[in-house]
Order: C-alpha cells, then structure tokens, then sequence
C-alpha cells in the first residue's frame, strides 16, 4: 500500500471516529434531559414569569444559563440532584427558540431546546361556559371505541378486557369524535370528560383520577394532537370543551412519585395517612387541628398520592400544568375534582393564577357536601367565606342539595311538610347565601352517584319532570351520559355498574343508540323529549338568565316563572300521582296581561285565564304569549 493510501485511509478513519464521537456526545447530551415541564410555553403570557422543570440523572450539578438575553430569575435545586427548576421572565420575549445550556466547570456539558410559541388571537379572553350551556358528563373509556388499534398499548400496563366490569373497554377521543353528531342533536353545548391523562394502574384504570403524566393524553384514548383536534372539531359546531383537573392527588405510578423532587412533594406523615373525608374542618371554628391536618393533606385513598400544594414547587407546577393544558388545547373551562379536600389557601392560589390569566374562564369546583352554606363558602366571593376573610376564588361550585332532592323527591307522591316538592322549593330558598346561582352546576346524577333511572325504575314519567326540573331552573345543567336514552345501573353492584358502555358505541353492538334508526322504541321516547327540551332551552335567555319566581307547592305542585323584561316561561310540576286542576288568579303577579301560553313539549295552546289541569307525575312548560 503507498503512503498516499495510507494517508487516505487514516483520514478515513478519523473522520469516522470523529463522527462517531460527536454522535455519542450528542445522544449523550440528550440522554442527561429526560423531562422537560412544561415542554413548552408561550410568549405572551399575563404572568412572564416562567418555571421551567429540567429532569436527569444528577443534572443539579450542572451551573444553567440561556440564550437570547433571557433573564433568569431564579435556579432552584432540590434535596433531589436529579431535578432542577430554572424561572425565566418571558416579558418582551417574541415567540422564539431558546436554549438551554447546563455547564460544569465553566465548560458546556449539553444543551435543551426550548419553545416559546405564538398564541391564538384573543386567547385570554376566551369566554366560557356558563347558564346559557347544557354540560355533557361522559367517561370516555366507556362511550365509544372509535380506534380499537389503541385499546391494549404496550407503554401502559393494563389492557383492554370489556369483559371485565372495571377493566378497559376501549372507548377513546376517535369515538368521542365520531359521535359528536349525536351530541349536538342531543341538545348539548358543553362536553366535560372524565380525566383524559394517562393513568397506568396496572387494574382499575379506566376512570383517569390516579394519573401518571399529566402532560400526556392516555395513548388508550390516543394522543395529545388528538385531544386538540376534539377541542377543535367541538368548535366547528358551538360546543365548548372542559377538561376534567386533578389538584389534590397522582396516581402512585406517576413518574415523579417514584423519584420525588422533595420529600414534601406529597403529604408524609411520615408514609401513608387516609384522609377522614369531613371537610367541614376547612371552616369549622371549632375544629381540631389534627382533623383539619387529616382532611386536606390525608391521602384519598392509598393508590392515590396526596399533593402538598403548599409547597411553592408543587403549586407553581400545578399552575402551569393547568395553563399550559388551556393554552395547548384551546380549553373552555375545567372541573376541578375533590376541590374541598384540598390545601385551601393553595388551591385559591391556583384557581386566582388561572382567573387571572383567563378573566372569563369558568371553573366548577365538586364540593360534595350537602349544606348551601357549607357549599356556599367555596364559591368566589361567597357571603359565607367572607366571615373568615377567605375567597377561594372558585366561580362555580356543583349544587349537591338540588341532587339530593332529585334522588328521593319523584318518589314522594304524597305531599307532607317536609317530603315531596317542598324538598325542592327549599333548595332554592337557600339561594341567598351562594355569591351567584347562575354559576352552579345543577344535575341529576353524575359518574360518582346512583344512576336516576335506575332509582326510578326507567319511570318515563319521573324522568320527564327531572328533567324539565334540571332545564329550566338557575345554573348550568349537566346530563350524565346515556341517561337520554334510558341507561341505568346499580351502584350497589359497584361503580363500573354506573358506568356502563354506551350501547352503539363498539363494533359488532346489537344496539346503536347513537342512530335514530337504532334506537329502541324506549331509547327513542327518552332521547326525543330530552332532545326538544334542551334544543329549546339552547334559545332562550330568559331560562339562562332571568330571574326566578317560586310559589310554594300544593298537592304536591309545584309552580315557578323564569322571567325578565321581555318575556316569561311558567313551569308546572304536578308530582302527585293524580291530576290535578290549579287555578291561575293565584300567580297573577307573574302571568299579568297573558290570557295564553304555548306548551313547547306539546305545542298546545294553554287557557291562563282561569285554571289549568294536568295529569298525574305531569308537566307542563309554558311560553307566556302578550
């Protein structure tokens, strides 16, 4: 071989080793970030400024810096060397690429990309739901499978079994999508979900509430780019998406439950506490204080670790997890679970950082207690909370006493001073302690509570005046998935039998409820009433928002006017089981001039002139005509 060829190939090799070379400096550079949360933002933001968590194996040991003249306002590094928290102000700051370079020794170990986006125009004055809305309540792994390729993913330990009551089925964003159709003929404004975020539970994992990355859609129900194109195809039709939030626990298989940022990322005592559910001691004077302790930063139940919103780390993550998810998704509201069980002057902070960010945005708290006063505190701007000078800052919480009197109420045939319809004209006599009625989410039932056809022994008639009940007072009604079609389900048999598949939505049912011609002769009767009477509803103001006039039951009827300056609805409830006949002088106040009225659930003509009769477990919803 000549020198030359020696030359040649010397070069050759050296070429190729410092290829090889540059490539593994390369991998290796990526391979010290393993997370990067948010993974990225948005310029432009009411807060600039940004956290930003960086995860690897020791990263802590690296000094951090930026490009583009960004400010660093603060590094953070934990007992944990594996995480560093980097805050940057975002003000000025166009939509760019940054980067991030991690030094040691004054020499450049690696660097991490990262994205400042552009955001919509006018996204922090997107409006929200609110009472002119209907709210849909569906558990997605349960309403339709529209993928059945993602049904047993190998990132995810449990797999589909529809076989199984608390296994997978299946139901994914593509069925959602596919049958928003339905929905929309349905009556149906708004579509809440249960958690969409990946929740690897090796068993039981289908309801969403133990998550394991709250960054990522579950790949069971599909991707992150296919949540927004369900945000996006809602829009297409007027319909608003909310996102079902979590801040008070993970799931035990969160990523970063397995290696904590600090030891009080959750509540430790040290180890596991349950909590003891009474969140009356969050503004119980009288209160202990290891109850109160025990309440908010007791686990909810073992699988579910207990988050310390309290410590600034976890409540600035949460913050910006929220946003981000609002941002990235195009959200119109959240429903924020177990909201009364969590640290409250933390969770005021997070729902004000969000409020304050999105001015219009609605957020529905569930506080599952079953006093309007108790329930009454955790509304922004409550009467009740101001006593002790506390404002969670929450619009919206779930009116659970109107549930009350929907599970036990229709049964009550004969009236008594404290059963039948009085239960529910008391509900609303409690008004005046809630800052604003107009935002309570008002419902029959919800994936959490027995089914209302299932107590009422699929009663058409029972149903009728729920649900004429549910559209036609104050706040925004939310219907439970399938209940328009007459799906029950014991809860005594267990949740999963609550949460039954929606018959249509998997290939090879023998049933499709979803279509007009599949539909059974009663899936029809319920879905026909239930769609006029919300498709009405979606039209008229003077239900979302006038005022409301109530006239105290007799014989169990129960009477009441939505009203305001230019027009009246006059809404008859007969709960008794036999007709009755009222006579109209009695609600003169309401009625004035009107010699008439329209029925719109049948279209006849109404004489208000004198009396009117009805049948037995009846109603009736009158248009007032001048």
């Amino acid at each position: 071989m000549t020198i030359q060829k020696q030359l040649s190939k010397t070069r050759t090799n050296l070429l190729h080793q410092i290829i090889v070379l540059v490539l593994f400096l390369s991998v290796s550079a990526n391979a010290q970030i393993q997370r990067t949360e948010p993974p990225f933002w948005y310029a432009g933001m009411h807060n600039p400024e940004l956290q930003i968590m960086f995860y690897g194996k020791n990263i802590a040991q690296n000094d951090v810096s930026v490009s583009n003249n960004v400010p660093i306002k603060n590094i953070q590094k934990t007992e944990n060397p594996n995480y560093v928290f980097v805050t940057i102000d975002t003000k000025n700051i166009p939509a760019s690429e940054l980067v991030f370079s991690f030094s040691k020794n004054k020499k450049v170990a690696f660097t991490k990309k990262y994205a400042l986006k552009q955001r919509r125009e006018n996204s922090a004055l997107r409006r929200s739901f609110d009472a002119s809305d209907m709210m849909y309540l569906i558990m997605p792994d349960r309403f339709a499978n529209g993928n059945p390729k993602n049904d047993s993913e190998k990132s995810v330990t449990e797999k589909a079994n529809r076989q199984l009551p608390n296994g997978r089925h299946g139901g994914d964003i593509d069925g959602i999508i596919n049958n928003l159709d339905y929905l929309e003929k349905l009556g149906v404004t708004a579509l809440w979900s249960t958690p969409l975020c990946e929740d690897n539970d090796a068993v039981n994992s289908y309801h969403g509430y133990a998550q394991s990355d709250v960054y990522k859609i579950d790949p069971r129900y599909g991707t992150n780019e296919d949540y927004l194109r369900l945000s996006t195809e809602l829009k297409k039709r007027n319909m608003k998406l909310v996102k079902d939030y979590v801040t008070n626990h993970w799931g035990a298989e969160h990523w970063m439950y397995k290696d904590l940022p600090t030891y009080d990322w959750v509540h430790q005592f040290p180890g596991y506490s349950q909590s003891n559910y009474r969140m009356t001691t969050q503004f119980d004077s009288n209160a202990s204080a290891i109850d109160t302790k025990n309440c908010m930063d007791g686990w909810f139940v073992p699988s579910m670790p207990d988050l310390n919103q309290s410590n600034p780390l976890v409540l600035n993550y949460l913050i910006q997890n929220a946003i981000w998810w609002i941002e990235y998704a195009d959200l119109d509201g959240f429903r924020v679970d177990t909201y009364s069980y969590n640290d409250k002057v933390g969770i005021a902070k997070w729902t004000k950082a969000i409020t304050d960010e999105y001015p219009y945005f609605n957020i529905v708290g569930e506080v599952w207690m079953h006093d309007q006063a108790q329930m009454s505190y955790w509304q922004k701007d409550s009467p009740i909370s101001a006593i002790q000078s506390y404002n969670s800052y929450l619009p919206s919480v779930m009116d659970f006493t109107l549930h009350d009197a929907f599970g036990s109420v229709f049964n009550e045939d004969n009236a008594s001073w404290n059963d039948g319809m009085i239960k529910v004209y008391d509900n609303f006599t409690n008004d005046f302690l809630y800052a604003n009625t107009n935002n309570l989410l008002t419902f029959a039932e919800n994936h959490d509570t027995g089914r209302f056809n299932q107590n009422y022994k699929n009663d058409f008639k029972k149903y009728q005046m729920a649900m004429t009940l549910l559209a036609t007072v104050r706040g925004i009604p939310q219907l439970y998935y399938g209940s328009e079609i007459g799906m029950a389900g014991d809860k005594g048999k267990g949740d999963a039998d609550i949460r039954q598949d929606f018959p249509g939505g998997w290939q090879g049912d023998q049933n499709n409820a979803f279509s007009k011609e599949g539909r059974t002769k009663q899936q029809s009767n319920y879905f026909d009433f239930t769609s006029k009477l919300f498709q009405w509803r979606k039209t008229n103001e003077v239900v979302h928002f006038g005022k409301m006039t109530h006239y105290l039951p007799e014989n169990n009827v129960y009477i009441y006017f939505r009203h305001n300056d230019k027009q009246a609805v006059m809404v008859v409830i007969n709960n008794s089981a036999e007709a009755k006949t009222i006579k109209t002088n009695r609600f003169q106040e309401n009625i004035k001039d009107s010699k008439t009225a329209k029925d719109i659930l049948s279209g006849k003509a109404i004489d208000l002139t004198s009396e009117i009769t009805l049948d037995g477990k009846s109603v009736l919803v009158l248009e007032l005509e001048k």
